[in-house]
């Protein structure tokens, strides 16, 4: 991956990351993917706590492909859905909507988190 790519999703990702930020009603989603695996997270801004989180590595055949990526979305709706939180905040962290992160989030719809 070349050094503008990474530099561009990170300037990406501040620019969101200066717009949004998670309550403990409505936290934030932030996803993070790597090549390997496809990570969720739900945070509480507020107080800099992490209230769930659900990964492509904890799920029986762990590749990184969209249909994976759905599956982590369904389990972090369960997760959020058990402590009580139906609304959250949709941090894609600088990576286009599209492919994994779409799926991730589509998967969260089906699971029942309004975002």
């Amino acid at each position: 991956m070349s050094t503008n790519k990474i530099s561009r999703r990170l300037r990406i990702k501040r620019s969101i990351r200066n717009k949004i930020s998670g309550t403990a009603e409505r936290p934030r989603l932030s996803v993070f993917r790597s090549n390997k695996a496809i990570y969720a997270q739900l945070i509480d801004d507020t107080t800099g706590v992490t209230l769930a989180a659900a990964s492509s590595v904890k799920l029986d055949d762990a590749k990184a492909n969209v249909e994976t990526a759905g599956r982590v979305g369904k389990e972090i709706a369960e997760k959020a859905l058990s402590k009580g939180i139906s609304q959250v905040i949709f941090d894609r962290s600088g990576y286009l909507y599209h492919g994994k992160v779409k799926s991730l989030a589509e998967g969260a719809r089906e699971g029942g988190l309004k975002f």
